[in-house]
């Protein structure tokens, strides 16, 4: 049985990435598939499914600020979404005389967006820690807690007064924190990760609240920790398995009958205005246009939450069996949807930007991208611990640099350096045509994403930049795309770090050691 799943899976994943799509729409393919021929999902398939949510909310809670849940597009955009769409949804399933408390749970459980697609997509991207990713994350978080008081409301859920307890979890940092600096690098540092998700989530349980909740809740007690970043990679290969299994489990939920599709189309049929509600309440809020289309984008499926929500009221005889097949075509069609235009967001951006830019409002944003430089002689695009450590050569050599960067974290942390820092998002095609780039020597493109430096190099040359245009390659495929797109200096910082300590070691003193520093400083942990 287990060997079925991971060769179906397998095979229509690798189908959809050949295809150019997410390989989740061939999981969710494959759970459709398996429940054809006949299998269903087990105790074992569920376990691995809740695992595999739990610790992408605990990752989640390693990157998250309480301050961004409190922001006026979070709280106002995400508030208001959910009651205006709430109640659309509520109107058109009031017409099918289902009854108001059946409608109260389709309503909220379709109101809400999908965490595992959006973050997962976010994270794939590695714009998770930006301006939108942030905005995005802080939207699902509100979601998630009005989740739990709807459901305890509904009488799904009792949380026991005991539930407020689990606000009191950051206090717990001192200790889990003393005992993950003493976890080490390897199986040890796995193991704590995942004890503190599963942990967090049963102690959630046990005072009647959402587990999804507690695992998130007890990974922002770590939010900060200078650990959090590798303990969230070691988690990495872990938790993509995992989700693999939620994926499948969705199509093995089986399919609606042939009556019941017209329905499952007009709510189908909603996710574009769905879209365009977040659209129009986050531009309302004082964001930008493409901040608001990319975090509208990422919030425009239906979340994983309604089959929570469709069970329980089939357990409590409030909805008929045959709404637990339909809701879950629709939330598996709604992600195999929102995966590939995800993926296209940027693109999809750059066509609909004239457009896009009439609704945008005048004044000040808080996603404001920098036009001028002020007299900057190399401008380094992506603050990460290259980047960095580029920018601290380029100032000690006596030249003028800037940096540019999406994570409001990093801009923090340079910014209180004394170092000249700006947001400003490489995906952007406004950012690149507005900047001033006159009496620029050079541009370091240190971003993970190849999109992104593709893009970047890209629209330089469009602009006639005639100087340095540098960019990181971490696998050799990328270099004669960055070469095709016009860069002139490709940058291997693990190869070449390699080769640089071999040439300093060959260089010493052999009868006297001496301290050796990073070669250019780009392989140089950030921490002065």
């Amino acid at each position: 049985m287990e060997v079925l799943w991971v060769g179906a899976a397998y095979a229509l994943g690798m189908l959809a990435s050949r295809l150019s799509l997410p390989p989740l729409v061939g999981y969710l393919g494959a759970g459709f598939l398996l429940w054809g021929l006949g299998q269903g999902s087990s105790e074992l398939l569920s376990q691995l499914a809740h695992i595999g949510v739990l610790l992408l909310l605990f990752t989640v809670g390693l990157k998250l600020r309480w301050q961004n849940l409190v922001q006026s597009q979070v709280l106002g955009a995400g508030g208001l979404h959910f009651v205006v769409f709430g109640l659309l949804v509520g109107g058109m399933v009031l017409l099918l005389g289902l009854g108001g408390r059946a409608d109260l749970f389709i309503a909220a459980g379709l109101a809400f967006s999908s965490t595992v697609l959006a973050i997962k997509l976010l994270e794939d991207r590695r714009e998770l820690s930006t301006f939108h990713g942030r905005v995005t994350v802080g939207i699902l978080v509100l979601q998630d807690l009005i989740a739990v008081a709807l459901l305890a409301y509904a009488g799904v859920q009792k949380p026991s007064p005991w539930a407020l307890l689990l606000l009191a979890l950051p206090l717990l940092r001192p200790v889990v924190s003393w005992i993950l600096e003493k976890s080490g690098h390897d199986e040890l540092l796995l193991l704590y990760g995942l004890g503190l998700a599963l942990g967090g989530a049963e102690l959630a349980r046990i005072v009647g609240v959402s587990p999804e909740l507690g695992a998130l809740l007890m990974g922002a007690a770590l939010a900060g920790h200078p650990q959090t970043s590798e303990l969230s990679r070691t988690l990495w290969g872990l938790k993509e398995a995992f989700l693999v299994a939620f994926f499948l489990q969705i199509g093995l939920n089986g399919l609606p009958s042939r009556a019941e599709l017209p329905l499952m189309l007009g709510l189908l049929l909603l996710l574009p205005l769905k879209a365009l509600i977040f659209f129009v309440l986050l531009v309302l809020f004082g964001l930008r246009s493409r901040t608001a289309f990319v975090s509208s984008i990422a919030l425009s499926s239906y979340s994983e939450f309604a089959l929570i929500t469709t069970a329980a009221a089939i357990e409590g005889h409030i909805l008929p069996p045959s709404w637990g097949p339909l809701v879950g075509l629709l939330v598996a069609v709604s992600l195999a949807l929102a995966a590939p235009l995800n993926r296209a967001v940027h693109v999809l951006y750059a066509h609909l930007e004239p457009f896009l830019l009439r609704f945008e409002g005048r004044g000040h944003h808080p996603d404001s991208e920098p036009t001028r430089l002020d007299g900057a002689e190399w401008l380094i695009v992506g603050m990460g611990r290259t980047g960095g450590a580029a920018y601290k050569m380029l100032e000690r050599q006596g030249q003028v640099v800037v940096g540019l960067d999406a994570d409001p974290d990093k801009l923090e942390r340079h910014s209180s350096k004394g170092r000249r820092v700006f947001y400003g998002d490489s995906e952007d095609s406004e950012l690149w045509e507005r900047l001033e780039i006159a009496g620029l020597k050079g541009v370091l493109l240190t971003m993970p994403d190849l999109e992104a430096k593709l893009r970047g190099v890209q629209a330089l040359k469009l602009r006639g930049f005639t100087g340095i245009v540098a960019a990181t390659s971490y696998h050799r495929e990328e270099d004669p795309l960055l070469e095709k797109a016009g860069a002139t200096l490709i940058f291997q910082p693990f190869a070449e770090a390699g080769e640089r300590l071999a040439e300093r070691a060959l260089g010493l003193d052999t009868e006297r050691p001496q301290k050796v520093s990073s070669p250019s400083g780009f392989m140089e942990h950030d921490s002065k």
